[in-house]
Formats: structure tokens, sequence, C-alpha cells
């Protein structure tokens, strides 16, 4: 049960102590190992790694236990794509450490987590988040009741909220105290302190760096806070979040707007980090919420214009590395069915048509190895 302290913030009663022991244990060390190469085993890092995995790991695992780690610097650059983000990522040993940390607290912080927070949680994610939001828009619009006279306008309005800055603003000192509120090993907040401490923001104190796996952690235990505000204090029933953006969705847009209100209020004073004032807007749900790459209507789901011209930017970068031998099919094949998987998930046939064209003109009697294991197993099963 999620109850107020005096400062107002929501926490859990348990807490617990002795946690260090299990994160430096070989055989946490070893899964944690197991999870940060998955998908990355071709990477020159992972394979150099590999090559004496035992040896490295036991060492990883003495370094931990007599408090003789310390995290690498952070290995930075920026993408645009199209809004310019720096991303910091760490190198392979520490992310093996970012996973040891997790799992063994992630599971402990997750049962105070609400239901609807969906991001970075088992059997949660973005396909979850959007059915949700569906469940939630026929709710409010009545299972999409017209406005009288109106124009087939649905019934219903929506606040989309927006985190300025977000990982850039979150406060050291306050990200810790709500950690003590739940971990009260002083061996494993040291270790959470040196990673924290490990990334080189603009203001000292402040800041996560994009890419890690703590991040996104840390993240969702930071605005856990605003989540139990949102549900046990302001009492909303149709909010759903996702890292730092946010759906609420009511029949009443005055009550939206104090919402808006009470909840920068409370970012700024608990939390101190701020709404993006220009991002947060409330508009009524015929207009589409924006959330997760998806444009979402009552009847029907569309992409955004953004994530349209980002696939078209992504095939001429693949045309033109495959012209120049940086790449072969196999990529581009891995790129273009990621995508042709995301994009089935609206309303995009004529999209998803167009884009096969251009993948068969920019590269024609191409055949991938997973295309041809497919034609292989196909084969064999027809002379079954």
């Amino acid at each position: 049960m999620a109850l107020a302290n005096s400062s107002g913030h929501y926490f859990v009663m348990k807490s617990y102590s002795n946690l260090y022991d299990k994160v430096c244990d070989f055989e946490n060390i070893k899964l944690a190992w197991k999870e940060a190469r998955k998908r990355k085993t071709l990477k020159s890092y992972v394979i150099e790694f590999d090559k004496y995995f035992k040896e490295n790991l036991l060492q990883l695992s003495v370094d931990l236990i007599f408090h003789s780690y310390r995290p690498l610097p952070l290995n930075s650059f920026v993408i645009r794509d199209p809004k310019t983000r720096k991303i910091s990522v760490s190198d392979f040993r520490d992310r093996i450490v970012h996973h040891a940390i997790c799992n063994i607290i992630e599971p402990l912080f997750d049962k105070c987590f609400i239901f609807d927070n969906y991001a970075n949680r088992k059997g949660k994610g973005t396909l979850a988040a959007i059915k949700r939001l569906n469940y939630f828009m026929r709710k409010v619009s009545h299972n999409g009741s017209i406005v009288k006279r109106s124009k087939n306008k649905v019934r219903g309005f929506f606040l989309k909220g927006d985190i300025k800055h977000y990982f850039e603003t979150v406060n050291h000192n306050k990200l810790i105290e709500l950690i003590c509120g739940k971990i009260k090993d002083r061996e494993l907040l040291f270790l959470i302190n040196n990673i924290l401490k490990n990334y080189s923001p603009k203001q000292e104190g402040v800041g996560m760096p994009l890419g890690n796996l703590t991040s996104q952690f840390f993240a969702n235990v930071y605005l856990n806070e605003l989540d139990q505000f949102v549900k046990h204090e302001l009492k909303t029933k149709y909010y759903i979040r996702y890292v730092d953006d946010f759906v609420i969705l009511h029949n009443d847009k005055s009550l939206l707007y104090y919402y808006k209100d009470r909840i920068n209020e409370f970012l700024k004073t608990k939390l101190l980090i701020e709404l993006s004032l220009n991002k947060s807007k409330i508009k009524p749900l015929n207009r589409g919420i924006e959330f997760l790459g998806f444009r979402n209507f009552y009847y029907h789901k569309i992409l955004r214009e953004r994530n349209i011209r980002k696939i078209y930017r992504k095939l001429c970068n693949l045309k033109n590395n495959y012209d120049h031998k940086i790449i072969d099919y196999d990529r581009v094949c891995e790129v273009f069915q990621g995508w042709m998987a995301y994009a089935r998930n609206a309303n995009t046939y004529k999209l998803r048509q167009k884009i096969i064209k251009i993948v068969e003109q920019n590269f024609p009697n191409e055949i991938s190895t997973i295309e041809f294991n497919q034609i292989v197993k196909l084969v064999k099963a027809r002379r079954k």
C-alpha cells in the first residue's frame, strides 16, 4: 500500500537490506553477462570480452566485493532523428554491472509501480500501452458516442503530458532519497551513486545518460512519485505513462486543465522537474492522441508524419551504405522487416506497399539469409 509522508512522497513501508552480496554473487554476474550480450554477440567488444569471459566475470565479481570497481568513462555521441539527442553508452563491462543491479532490485520496486506504467517492465511495452490507451478511449467516449450537433466528433478530451528535458534534469539527491525509501544497503547505495556520478552533465548532481539500463530503471523509480500522486491524490481513472510521456483522458475539459496545473506544481516542488508547456496539450479525442509513434484515433491508428519521414531517410542511408559495401543485404532486410512489423500495428496498407516497392527497386534480385532459410523450410515441408 502506498502511503504519503510529511513531504508528500508516496512510498511502500517495506524496505530491504543485505542486497549487495546478491548483486556481487558470481551466478548473478553470469546471468547479467548473458542479458547484456543478447543480440550483440557479433559486436567486437562482446567478442573480445567473451574470449576470457570466465576470468573477466570472476574479476568483475571480485572488484565489486572489494569495492575496487569503478565505471569507465561513457562513450557519448549525438543523433538527429530528427530531434537532436546526446546518447551516452557505458562500456560493456559496466553494462554487466547495470544488469546485475537491476536483476536484484527491479523486482522489489516493480511491486509498488502502478499497473499503467508501461516502460521497461516485463509484460508491458509499447504495444501493450497502445492497447490499454485504446481501451481508455472506448471508456471515456462511451464506446465512440458522438457529441450532439457536431460533425461526427467522438466524445471526450485528453491531456498529453511531456516532461521537459527529463533525463537531463533528474536530481541525483532526490533520486537517491527515493531509492533509500526501499533500499537500506549502504554498499549498494554507494555503487548506485558511483554510476550516477559517472555521467558528466551540464549541471553537477543532475541528469542521467540516455542509453543505460540503470537510467531507464531509475526513470521509473523517479516518476513513480508522479504516478502515485495522479492515482491517489488526483484520483484520475484513465491515466497511462511511458517513460516521460503520459496521457490522462476525461470527459471534462476544465478538469484536465486543473490536473495539468496540479501535476506541474507537484513536479516542480517535489521532484524538481517540470512539464514542457509547449508539448503538454489538452485536445478533443477526435484530434487523435500522438503517443509512442502512433496517432491514435477511436476507429483507427496512423503513423506520425515524423516516423514516416524517418523510414524514407533510413532507406536512403541503407542504400548508400549497401552501395559502398559497408553493410550487406541481411542488414537491409533486418531493418525492413522490423519496420514492417511495427507499421502493421497501424492502418498503413498503402504505405507498406509503397515501401515494399522502393526496397524491391533499390535491391533487385537480392535475398537475405533469413529469407533463404524460410524458402528452404517451405521446400522441405512440401516434400514431406
